[in-house]
């Protein structure tokens, strides 16, 4: 049966968060808000927790996870950025955003698309998910939560709770945040390449 937290949206209670951050070290598997919708999150480099997530959605080996980083000092060590992809991605983080981008060595080699050796990467603009990342110091494994034959993500923790209570571990619920899942931008060929449209302004990468 997966823990319920009740987090507030714009103060998060310390102690929550310690709790859900000690779930995901334990190796749990949560579900949490974003700036753009839920998500499905587990520690970096947790075999056990990228095989849940991709059975939970039916993922194949060549989905892309993204890495939810802290900051653009975090992102850096997982990613390898130019000048010019720099100043874009920078321009528009944080916020509804991934970037696909080669990675670093730091990646285990498990999360890497298979053929590009690329993963995505992003910073959000969301007051719970910015302290859940600052209390772990590193990023969460994640990928947008999206069950199969749905074509929208859950909106509510109370839906995720009473859906996915067997599957969980957490489910952290501040509030609708929304459907739209992010815009994705893959810089892998050093140019951007739209991959897909979402709550992200599109503009600036076109």
């Amino acid at each position: 049966m997966a823990k319920y937290f009740d987090v507030h949206p714009e103060n998060p209670q310390p102690r929550s968060i310690a709790q859900v951050a000690d779930a995901v070290r334990s190796g749990g598997l949560i579900a949490y808000p974003t700036d753009s919708c839920y998500a499905l999150g587990c520690r970096l480099g947790s075999r056990d927790g990228m095989d849940r997530i991709r059975s939970i959605r039916h993922l194949d080996d060549r989905h892309h996870f993204t890495l939810m980083c802290r900051d653009f000092a975090q992102l850096g060590q997982f990613v390898q950025v130019d000048n010019d992809v720099f100043r874009a991605v920078k321009a528009s983080t944080p916020g509804s955003y991934t970037f696909i981008l080669p990675a670093t060595r730091e990646v285990p080699r498990k999360l890497l698309h298979p053929k590009k050796k690329t993963v995505g990467v992003r910073i959000p603009d969301h007051v719970v998910t910015q302290a859940l990342l600052a209390e772990m110091g590193e990023p969460l494994l994640s990928s947008t939560l999206l069950l199969p034959d749905e074509e929208e993500p859950m909106t509510q923790g109370w839906e995720i709770k009473d859906r996915l209570d067997h599957v969980v571990d957490a489910v952290v619920d501040s509030g609708d945040c929304g459907t739209e899942p992010t815009t994705v931008v893959d810089f892998s060929g050093g140019v951007a390449e739209i991959v897909r449209r979402g709550a992200g302004d599109t503009s600036r990468f076109e």
